[in-house]
């Protein structure tokens, strides 16, 4: 593993503990340039999560905890008129950082969940017809409640797939939650948190991740997949072509963060159920059946060979 990484992902483990894989993801996720959804019951530790990456990689941050209320000008911000100049003055709104926590972004409304997709694509607002662009890298760390829970709505498809990976906290296990209640009894570990990178640094790392080589071999397996999830019978819509470049981009970031180099089959199919799974629009007979689209995928990858690269 590069050396680097694996002191990033050691401060990271000091406050999010038992959830090696889920941290790794997320790493990855931010190396491959994308935006990471975190769904889960309140309480697991996603805000948690998200404040330490912004710590640990010395990136600047804000929070914004999305509500009924939540208007698009908190994101994107607005022009007030300036009597000293007199013209119209751009005030930044909350997406005018490095990276931006967007705390239970299914609590409000449409109109201003789409407010942040022209930001999330293109890397940049538009406010009264002028664009101004966002700090780089500009990353979105997104937290959901279980649909279903008091005051929550769908987001919608055009949202979700500006989302790279879509991740579950899950519960800790036994050992991880005795560990939690001994050392935070007193403390709070986020203020003992240290910046391993610089916003510098954490760009080269960016810039060595989409340096890795990747063979044809490996872009026809992709296709061969993602053309799997449009001709399922319980898919109504399969993964897009913006989701089959993000399988790549991360299985990318997966590589580099690994040690290598170079791309492997077993990068792409590791990245694949957290990259595309919530892209899915499920057929009615597939939500009749309460089918869920991980096991789609996961059937899917089974049903695909895999190639086998040469030395």
């Amino acid at each position: 593993m590069n050396p680097k990484i694996n002191e990033i992902l050691q401060e990271i483990e000091t406050v999010i503990v038992g959830k090696r894989e889920n941290v790794e993801k997320i790493l990855m996720a931010v190396l491959a340039g994308g935006h990471v959804l975190m769904e889960d019951v309140p309480g697991v530790g996603k805000t948690t999560t998200a404040m330490t990456f912004a710590k640990v990689l010395g990136l600047q941050t804000r929070r914004v905890q999305f509500t009924s209320d939540t208007v698009p000008s908190d994101i994107i911000g607005y022009s007030v008129y300036d009597k000293d100049s007199g013209c119209f003055v751009y005030k930044p709104g909350a997406v005018m950082t490095n990276l931006l926590l967007a705390d239970e972004i299914n609590r409000t409304s449409s109109k201003t969940q789409s407010a942040l997709l022209e930001c999330m694509e293109e890397l940049h607002v538009t406010v009264d017809g002028e664009t101004h662009e966002l700090p780089k890298p500009f990353v979105v760390l997104a937290t959901q409640n279980p649909v279903g829970s008091a005051g929550t709505t769908l987001l919608p498809s055009s949202q979700l797939d500006r989302f790279m990976v879509k991740l579950s906290m899950g519960y800790p296990d036994f050992k991880s939650q005795v560990s939690i209640l001994r050392d935070r009894h007193s403390t709070n570990p986020l203020d003992n948190l240290k910046s391993i990178v610089t916003i510098d640094e954490l760009r080269q790392l960016i810039a060595e991740a989409s340096q890795v080589e990747v063979v044809d071999s490996i872009y026809e397996y992709v296709t061969r997949l993602t053309q799997a999830t449009r001709a399922h019978p319980m898919v109504a819509l399969g993964v897009s072509p913006r989701g089959a470049l993000t399988v790549c981009r991360v299985a990318k970031a997966r590589a580099f963060v690994l040690g290598r180099d170079y791309m492997i089959p077993e990068d792409v199919a590791a990245v694949f159920p957290d990259v595309c799974a919530h892209r899915l629009v499920l057929s009615t007979k597939a939500r009749m059946l309460e089918e869920r689209p991980e096991n789609i995928i996961r059937s899917i990858l089974d049903s695909v060979n895999m190639p086998v690269l040469r030395q």
